[in-house]
């Protein structure tokens, strides 16, 4: 006990001793900025302000950036005047004002190609690419990104920077379904951080981590890289930061069943969200705080915390979260069993969302809207939302599978632009190499003109054919692997058509020979000769392994991962599981395992339950997100 009570205390005082540096920091910039004449200088200065307060004060932030402008053009300063016209961008970013932030990012972009500022160019590309984000323009993002891993790679070296853009480029990845992409993305950013020890960085790296394995539904491993990520944000006062973080960790210990902690973390996020003023997070907040007390049937704090989201989210005017609030606030209503209240609410959340076209939280709706007309006795209508819920459900299923087979597609392409950045590199760094041979020949002009250019021709001519060379196993290499991919799936799609076919053909001559039963004597002999060896053949594992070893290499490893979920899980259940990722029907499941429809019904819900999934829990989502 007393050594935690040390450990606590030498935390805190470390943490003083940080603060007390940061004050110092600032102590000495203000103490500048006031004896400062009006010149590059004080602007520097300026935007030194700016930095140690846009997280911290936002409203003093614009006001030395707004400084930082009027000065730089009085001056005519114009690498001030484009960073003035940044850090705008950034605060009106931040204010959720982003015409305005599009506008100032656009007026510093002039002025940092007019004077070829690569470090400027790079910085408004990346603000430019948060704001097609917001707006859910994602590949416009990713093209905005994937110019400044081009600048980075043949302008200048920036390792901050091109750790930035790995960094976000995952999440925008995360938030698309490509998950494996994003996961490399984000980890390629954090090394880079740890490397550089850029610690805040390695923090919102870390945060992203947690965000993509909260995406995957590993929310214990979500929770450890939050916990990391915020201690580094308490240690350098990012309050900012810190509320994004707790809410994200009270989210996924919510999902994990553990209420207490989720109330926890949410209620401290809610805390440093009103005071950073940070609209977005406080409305989140309060909406997994209203789902955590729905859960533990404390229905009043939860309707008060999740009417509070909706007033927020409605002056913001984000309607993809209004209509998830909606559908939680029709959840808590129906389970305190006032259907009155909970319809005309579900009724709006599924009309916002068929105008969104948020598939998701249509689902979600007409589940829930389903649930009211069951238990006001209005069955029809009852049935009618839950055929729309399950017909969204197998929709959202066919995206998803679709999805997975761009995501090679997209893990394809990518590898192949870095293949392509390496070899640039490469090329400059012997370009390199031939100045300096360049200056060597002059170097040594007087004592052998004509021996030297004939070697620097040799070297030349080698280093071109290396270059081709390498050009040309890279495209072959390249086309290899793509023949390969599509080989595979083409491959599974046959053995999944063929196994559906053969064990039709075989149930329904099985039929046919059935109707032979009473026929003359002469058949019963061949009848049971033949009905024997058709169930060997039906039983037979020979197609099923030709089948379970493409799918494995299309869908990496499939069944041992299911068997880190459920170790003891049968081949059998393998083998059902697999068939549900193929998005097969129920009816094509019972023609190839030779069963009866209510069989595979029974199985599938077996297998859920071995799964240990909630009644919530989708077996479709689920396997296809393993």
């Amino acid at each position: 006990m007393r050594l935690s009570i040390l450990i606590s205390s030498l935390f805190s005082l470390s943490i003083q001793f940080l603060n007390a540096q940061n004050d110092k920091k600032l102590d000495s910039l203000l103490n500048s900025y006031k004896i400062q004449k009006d010149d590059s200088t004080k602007v520097n200065t300026l935007d030194e302000l700016f930095d140690y307060y846009v997280y911290r004060d936002p409203s003093k932030a614009e006001d030395y950036a707004k400084k930082q402008l009027n000065i730089s053009k009085k001056i005519q300063y114009q690498k001030g005047i484009a960073e003035g016209f940044y850090n705008l961008a950034i605060s009106y970013n931040n204010k959720e004002k982003s015409d305005s932030a599009k506008l100032y990012y656009l007026e510093s972009a002039k002025i940092y190609e007019q004077i070829q500022d690569f470090n400027g160019i790079t910085g408004v590309n990346h603000g430019l690419a948060i704001l097609e984000y917001s707006k859910s323009n994602y590949d416009k993002a990713i093209d905005l990104l994937d110019k400044n891993i081009q600048i980075y790679s043949s302008k200048f070296k920036d390792s901050s920077g091109l750790a930035l853009t790995y960094d976000f480029n995952g999440m925008i990845h995360a938030y698309k379904g490509n998950y494996n992409i994003a996961l490399q993305q984000v980890l390629k950013g954090l090394t880079i951080f740890e490397t550089i020890n850029d610690e805040i960085r390695m923090a919102d790296a870390l945060n992203h981590l947690a965000n993509v394995e909260a995406y995957l539904e590993n929310h214990e491993k979500a929770i450890s890289y939050g916990k990391k990520a915020l201690k580094i944000y308490n240690k350098n006062n990012d309050k900012m930061y810190a509320s994004q973080a707790l809410n994200d960790m009270g989210n996924s210990y919510f999902y994990l069943k553990d209420y207490d902690n989720a109330i926890k973390y949410l209620t401290k996020s809610l805390q440093l969200s009103r005071e950073m003023q940070i609209r977005t997070i406080e409305a989140s907040s309060l909406n997994n705080l209203g789902k955590s007390y729905t859960n533990i049937k404390q229905y009043d704090k939860a309707i008060f915390n999740l009417n509070k989201s909706l007033q927020i989210l409605e002056q913001l005017g984000n309607k993809n979260k209004i209509v998830e609030v909606l559908n939680d606030l029709g959840k808590t209503y129906n389970e305190m069993d006032n259907f009155k209240l909970a319809m005309p609410i579900l009724n709006r959340s599924i009309q916002l969302a068929n105008e969104l076209g948020v598939k998701g939280n249509l689902r979600a709706g007409y589940n829930h809207r389903s649930i009211s007309y069951e238990k006001t006795g209005n069955y029809k209508r009852s049935l009618e939302d839950y055929k729309l819920y399950k017909s969204i459900s197998d929709s959202i299923f066919n995206k998803t599978k679709s999805q997975q087979i761009e995501e090679l597609k997209i893990i394809y392409e990518t590898e192949k632009k870095e293949a392509a950045i390496a070899l640039q590199e490469k090329e400059i760094d012997n370009l390199n190499k031939e100045v300096q041979i360049s200056n060597l020949k002059n170097g040594l002009y007087a004592g052998g003109m004509v021996s030297f250019i004939t070697i620097s021709g040799l070297l030349f001519f080698g280093f071109r054919q290396r270059i081709k060379k390498n050009k040309a196993e890279r495209e072959k290499q390249e086309e290899i692997y793509k023949q390969e991919i599509e080989f595979k799936k083409k491959e599974l799609a046959s053995q999944t058509l063929h196994l559906v076919q053969k064990n039709s053909f075989l149930q329904e001559l099985k039929e046919n020979l059935e109707n032979l039963k009473n026929s003359p004597d002469r058949f019963k002999t061949e009848f049971r000769r033949i009905v024997m060896l058709l169930k060997k053949e039906s039983a037979s594992d020979k197609d099923w392994e030709v089948f379970k070893s493409y799918f494995s290499e299309v869908h990496d490893n499939f069944d041992q991962k299911l068997r880190k979920v459920y170790h003891e899980i049968s081949e059998k259940e393998i083998r059902l599981a697999s068939f549900l990722k193929m998005n097969l029907s129920t009816k094509e499941i019972a023609d190839i395992l030779n069963v009866l429809p209510d069989s595979v019904l029974k199985s599938k819900y077996r297998l859920k339950k071995k799964l240990h999934l909630d009644k919530e829990t989708d077996l479709y989502d689920f396997l296809i997100n393993l």
